[in-house]
């Protein structure tokens, strides 16, 4: 669901340098964090610990009757908030939003603050009733203050949107520093723009470069592209033109258009890859598929001999279908 998670893209805008490569860059949205497998809290009772464990292995049915014994036994946060996401997912049990909300909701108020994000979701997106962003709010602060950083990620989102709450930067920062703390790479790439850019904290490139690295190596796309354009310049990092080129075409495969067109650049350019006009075509194809604009590498293949140009379409074809698989 979209909610407050876009929202990161409308001050994002100027997130990736381009010196190196002559042309503004266009960073992905900031990756939405996904509602979380409940996470087993300290010293939970033995069968609780039967439920999770049937969960995490697949068998529902398991999981279902033990979380059901434990709430009849205990009245457990935790087996209610399993039930929930048992009945979210339709895992051993008909599909059922209503029932799953709540369970989250009884969770929840028995202090559960992974019930609290859940719920929050629900509320947000309208499933087991109707939207109550002022709700959602409630439970994303009160699981955020409890640690969770999917919903100090999330807050942090409302606060730069200022439509939920006065726009508050400064509090936004504090949140995604507590969620990038925690180890949200979409925290840590946010924080990086907010260091990039200078907003509502100090300016400071290293500590940017030091973000989007965390971030990087936590799966963040974006962040990977950005981390290596700073690599390439030397931006708050040393530079270091080979293990930009190795982190691009990385970031490339797994399909980021800038990316893309970087790696496009740097083999036409030799410049920490040798120089391969095949593959620099190749990319430039991908990238302009995927909507990216460079007349440099336009006027760059058009200066290429038709052998060239040839293997080039051919070794991008396979990346053109699946472009246009994802779109159809």
């Amino acid at each position: 669901m979209r909610t407050a998670h876009a929202l990161l893209a409308a001050f994002a805008i100027a997130a990736v340098p381009a010196a190196a490569y002559g042309q503004a860059a266009k960073p992905a949205p900031a990756q939405k964090p996904q509602a979380q497998t409940p996470a087993p809290p300290a010293k939970r009772p033995a069968a609780v610990d039967l439920a999770f464990g049937a969960y995490q292995r697949g068998f529902y049915l398991t999981a279902f009757y033990e979380a059901t014994k434990r709430v009849e036994e205990h009245a457990d946060p935790a087996a209610m908030t399993l039930l929930g996401e048992l009945y979210a997912n339709g895992f051993g049990v008909k599909q059922d939003d209503a029932k799953a909300a709540e369970w989250y909701r009884l969770a929840a108020e028995r202090g559960n603050r992974q019930a609290m994000f859940a719920l929050a979701m629900f509320r947000l997106g309208g499933r087991g009733g109707e939207k109550d962003r002022d709700e959602a709010a409630r439970l994303l602060a009160a699981a955020a203050k409890l640690g969770h950083a999917a919903a100090a990620y999330d807050l942090a989102l409302l606060y730069i949107e200022g439509v939920q709450f006065k726009q508050d930067l400064a509090r936004a920062a504090g949140l995604l520093r507590q969620a990038a703390e925690a180890g949200s790479a979409e925290a840590q790439y946010a924080l990086a723009t907010f260091h990039k850019e200078g907003r509502a904290v100090a300016k400071d490139d290293r500590q940017a470069a030091r973000l989007l690295e965390q971030a990087a190596r936590g799966g963040n796309l974006a962040a990977q592209t950005e981390y290596a354009i700073a690599r390439f310049n030397g931006t708050g990092v040393p530079k270091d033109e080979a293990a930009s080129a190795k982190l691009m075409l990385d970031a490339a495969r797994r399909g980021s258009v800038v990316a893309q067109n970087r790696i496009a650049r740097i083999y036409a350019a030799g410049r920490g890859l040798p120089s391969d006009a095949v593959e620099a075509c190749k990319w430039h194809i991908v990238a302009k598929a995927g909507g990216s604009t460079d007349l440099y590498l336009d006027d760059f293949m058009r200066q290429q001999p038709p052998n060239v140009r040839e293997a080039a379409e051919k070794a991008a074809k396979p990346w053109l279908e699946r472009i246009a698989a994802s779109r159809s």
